[in-house]
């Protein structure tokens, strides 16, 4: 396995770490982390969070410097669509008394000689066609 890979599920975490403190400082209470359905159906979500009574599902994306890119450009149709379909799951399961939801994107890049780049975009895609 090369090292990239086996770095990466603790960098993933680290992320979603920065990204859930940066939503609680902002002012949003963090519901869950690392929501996740498994069985016939499955869905994952990184954070879950309430802004002041609506539902924010975050998807966290990061990198390690920019030569692949910028972690926004990670969150593809068929990224939102899982996106979607998960959050569709976790309402159905949690039933949470929020009167909106909407899906944010928290974007993270590491460097190795400067603190990491972050970036958040509220209301980053939405449902069409339903």
């Amino acid at each position: 396995m090369s090292d990239r890979l086996t770095r990466r599920p603790g960098l993933g975490r680290q992320a979603e770490s920065l990204a859930a403190d940066f939503l609680a400082a902002a002012g949003l209470r963090i519901v869950a982390r690392n929501w996740c359905r498994r069985g016939h159906t499955t869905g994952e979500l990184d954070i879950i969070a309430d802004d002041d009574g609506t539902c924010v599902f975050v998807e966290v994306r990061s990198r390690t410097g920019d030569q692949s890119g910028h972690p926004l450009e990670t969150i593809t149709p068929h990224k939102r669509a899982r996106v979607i379909h998960s959050a569709r799951l976790y309402l159905d399961e949690e039933k949470p008394s929020a009167t909106a939801y909407r899906f944010d994107v928290i974007a993270i890049t590491f460097w190795p000689d400067r603190p990491p780049d972050l970036i958040h975009v509220p209301d980053a895609f939405q449902i069409s066609g339903s």
